[in-house]
């Protein structure tokens, strides 16, 4: 800042003559000082304030500034909270705190980790940092597990320090956020040091003290060094340029090499500049340096602080203006406020603690996020925050690592998970526990499933089964699920379904098995009936095919009529003729043989659905004679739940409230089953019509129990997984080392194990259960249809050109009054269409020949 003071005054045009005088002010981190200070510097004509140092003083001074209208910039007091709109005369020229927690958090998101903890100083500035991270981590996903708070710096002790980082050390989280100050940094990070914090696993982010320190202190201690080692921290980013590199040039000789310059250096350098060019600009408008009494301040003078000497500076709301509107380039870049009065385009470094110092691994911008290139290249482009865009280099991580840390382990709280499982008295396979006096043994299909995860993962996760329920009826799981909500248990394995109320209170992994739920209804074999040969087809298929076998007759018989003299004769003969040429096609080749081109056509359609209907008909009553069938007529869910008939459920399952509440069946009609032998039992007693339970179940269930089957198909479509708090990360690895079970294939060996049974034979064979409908053949009927339709309009099409061509008009007026009747001109048609075709042509060669008047006309001629 003295710096900056003398090359504002070495040239006398910056102020149009004026001097520029800085006055100093060390409060010496005392916010009471602060005050007394800043009330003593405005007893005198002052302009402007630069500082505070820190938010704390920032908040106070604020109040004075907004009194005196007296512009107050900082480059240091960065808290988010220090609003404009609260404090308008309040400038802070660097980007504040909000921008490098959105950094820090891209950074959580970008390498992938759910939950961090927070360690900072108890005072304004890094509290209200902080609620700034836990907001922008809410926004991707994230969240802060834990925020240990430490006494003000510089007043924390190291065993306060010590006291934290214990309690740290028996959390989940191993990803760690510093925010504080410098001298209360170093004390954390030398301490986690001695803890072994600083070793592999752990992931430790510094703001950007940790920044300043390594800039400022020239060289860091050995100490300082291996304790930071692995650490990444924010450096707010300053663009390369000549000028940047002739002040650091000349700052090397001011302080002879005594102390580095750090970015807030720089700031510190272009907030005077800043308010140089803005007196400038207020002078050129011109404005004068005059004061006014305040009335509220005149009843306040006597004592050592004359309150009465305080005056407000008349052209300060015009200077702060000027100070808004600035569009420069100092030795930080760009000098300019967005409208919300924050920085233009903030960027950081982001850096990684090296061994012999630091390296940047990237940079973060308000514009594109995180990149390996600086900023300035980027602003040239399209702002691209996607995450496939998102990029930074290698990192050393603590201990040397370079594979990224996990970000979180297993407590080490000295206790085992608590792992809830259903103490279930059916189904046993899936869950069960044997065993009395501690020496219980937990085992079942979902045990070894997740044993067979939990041995995949590349830690060890401590764990003991808790069985939940009394033991005489299967538990509810709902309850269960619940209790993982409420922490009595850490996570809930077993045969609990995923359903959409439980994942809105816990995570599941990854299902390890498909569900669905099925209908259930008794069978038996039917006594055969006088009338059994007719149960193929429902009455109305029968009669659909027994109208086309009628049509079909028909049709061939108008295409044949004509020229087929086994289509002709007496009435008696040819009605005779239809129907024993329609119905005898289902057995053999009529002995009537077909001429006409469109009537072989209608035929071989006919043909085609005479077989697949008679077919369909063999095969469907061989089954009816042979094989069991359904005794119920609940034909799927839809018939079931539109009945009045009880429906059994199993006791402690979800399946109650989806009938209920999904599907609105009354709970009077709701029977809770709880094993096996209760479902066959209840099924074939008719206590219910019909047992709705999830598939894993059903077919143990049938590999015991033959005399029932599933009706209709799965109506809902779900699986079973392991439930877990919300947010707990070792569910991910639990799914996805189910994945890697499904893909190696012992997820389907642990199924052989426990669930694979002999079906029963009537299962393995199938169940008739339904009649042919016409549906199932209306296709066919359909293009046997459409056939005899076009067959006999094209039959129609020849006969009408054949005629009019053929069969001229009546020409004689005394026979027809000279004009053709319609009624004699359709019975002459009708005569024309009953006539054999060799007929009407013979006799149209011999009226031609006698020259009748009645004759036909002869075109052709």
């Amino acid at each position: 800042m003295k710096a900056a003071e003398e090359d504002v005054n070495s040239d006398p045009t910056n102020l149009g003559g004026s001097k520029l005088s800085i006055i100093m002010h060390d409060s010496n981190f005392s916010g009471f000082l602060s005050i007394i200070g800043a009330l003593k510097y405005m007893e005198t004509d002052t302009v402007a304030i630069i500082g505070p140092q820190n938010a704390v003083m920032a908040h106070v001074l604020s109040h004075i500034a907004n009194e005196l209208h007296v512009p107050l910039l900082s480059f240091t007091a960065l808290d988010p909270t220090l609003s404009p709109l609260q404090y308008p005369y309040f400038v802070q020229t660097a980007p504040n705190d909000q921008f490098q927690m959105s950094a820090i958090a891209d950074m959580i998101s970008y390498f992938g980790w759910g939950e961090v903890i927070a360690v900072y100083s108890d005072d304004d500035q890094s509290r209200n940092g902080v609620i700034a991270l836990g907001d922008k981590l809410a926004d991707r996903r994230c969240k802060i597990s834990y925020k240990a708070a430490l006494p003000p710096d510089p007043t924390a002790t190291r065993s306060e320090v010590k006291d934290q980082l214990v309690k740290l050390q028996m959390m989940e989280a191993r990803v760690i956020i510093l925010h504080t100050f410098s001298k209360t940094g170093l004390l954390v990070v030398d301490e986690a040091r001695n803890l072994g914090m600083m070793d592999t696993g752990y992931v430790w982010i510094a703001t950007t003290w940790l920044s300043t320190v390594l800039d400022s202190t020239l060289p860091l201690s050995s100490k300082t060094a291996d304790s930071i080692q692995g650490v990444l921290t924010l450096r707010p980013h300053t663009p390369d340029s000549g000028r940047k590199r002739a002040f650091m040039s000349r700052w090397h000789k001011l302080s002879n090499g005594s102390i580095g310059l750090n970015p807030y250096g720089l700031y510190a350098y272009d907030t005077v500049w800043m308010l140089t060019r803005a007196m400038k600009l207020f002078f050129d408008q011109g404005g004068n340096m005059s004061f006014s009494n305040s009335a509220r301040l005149s009843h306040l003078g006597g004592g050592a602080l004359n309150l009465s000497a305080l005056s407000i500076f008349d052209g300060g709301k015009r200077l702060l203006n000027n100070i808004l509107q600035l569009n420069v380039t100092g030795v930080t870049g760009t000098i300019q406020f967005n409208p919300d009065r924050s920085p233009f385009r903030p960027s950081y470094d982001i850096l990684n603690v090296i061994k012999n110092g630091y390296r940047t691994i990237g940079y973060w911008s308000n514009y594109s996020g995180l990149s390996v290139v600086t900023p300035e290249m980027l602003y040239s482009r399209p702002p691209n925050r996607s995450s496939s865009s998102q990029q930074l280099s290698s990192v050393v991580w603590p201990g040397g690592a370079t594979k990224k840390p996990r970000g979180w382990v297993i407590p080490n709280n000295g206790r085992q998970l608590r792992i809830g499982i259903p103490n279930r008295v059916s189904y046993r396979d899936f869950v069960s526990r044997s065993g009395v006096n501690g020496t219980d043994k937990v085992q079942g299909y979902c045990i070894d499933i997740f044993l067979a995860a939990i041995n995949l993962l590349p830690y060890e996760v401590p764990h003991k089964f808790i069985p939940f329920g009394d033991g005489h009826k299967n538990p509810s799981y709902n309850e269960l699920v619940n209790m993982v909500t409420a922490n009595v248990f850490d996570a809930a394995v077993g045969d609990i379904t995923i359903v959409t109320n439980r994942t809105k209170i816990v995570d599941f992994t990854q299902p390890y098995i498909e569900s669905g739920l099925v209908v259930v209804v008794p069978v038996r074999k039917l006594k055969s009936r006088v009338w059994a040969f007719l149960r193929p087809f429902t009455p109305f298929m029968l009669a659909v095919t027994a109208a086309f076998f009628l049509l079909v007759g028909t049709v061939v018989w108008i295409l044949e009529h004509r020229i087929n003299d086994d289509f002709r004769g007496p009435p008696k003969k040819q009605l005779i003729t239809i129907l024993w040429f329609s119905f005898s096609t289902m057995y053999f080749s009529p002995r009537e043989n077909t001429v006409s081109s469109l009537g072989r056509f209608v035929l071989i359609i006919w043909f085609f659905v005479v077989l697949i209907v008679n077919s369909s008909y063999t095969a469907s009553l061989t089954s009816i004679l042979t094989v069991q069938q359904l005794s119920s007529p609940i034909t799927g869910i839809d018939t079931l739940v539109t009945s009045n008939e009880p429906i059994g459920f199993q006791e402690g399952s979800f399946v109650e409230n989806y009938l209920s509440d999904e599907l609105n069946v009354p709970r009077s009609r709701l029977v809770a089953l709880g094993s096996p032998e209760e479902y066959a039992d209840a099924l074939e007693l008719g206590i219910v019509a019909a047992v709705v339970d999830e598939r894993p179940y059903i077919e143990l269930f049938l590999s015991d129990h033959c005399r029932f089957s599933v009706r209709g198909q799965e109506f809902t479509k779900s699986g079973w997984g392991f439930a877990f708090p919300r947010g707990s990360p070792i569910a991910v690895d639990i799914s996805t080392a189910i994945l890697a079970l499904s893909e190696n294939g012992n997820l389907q060996k642990i199924h052989d194990k426990w669930l694979l049974r002999k079906a029963c034979a009537s299962q393995a064979t199938g169940l008739v259960s339904d009649q042919f409908h016409l549906q199932s053949f209306l296709g066919l009927f359909l293009i046997c249809g459409i056939s005899c339709f076009l067959a006999l309009l094209l039959k129609f099409c020849l006969m009408m050109r054949q005629f009019t061509r053929h069969i001229p008009e009546e020409t004689d007026p005394q026979t027809a009054g000279g004009t053709s009747t319609r009624s004699g001109r359709l019975q002459t048609f009708l005569s024309f269409a009953d006539e054999k075709e060799g007929v009407w042509k013979s006799r149209s060669k011999r009226k031609r020949t006698d020259g009748s008047p009645n004759g036909y006309w002869n075109e052709e001629n």
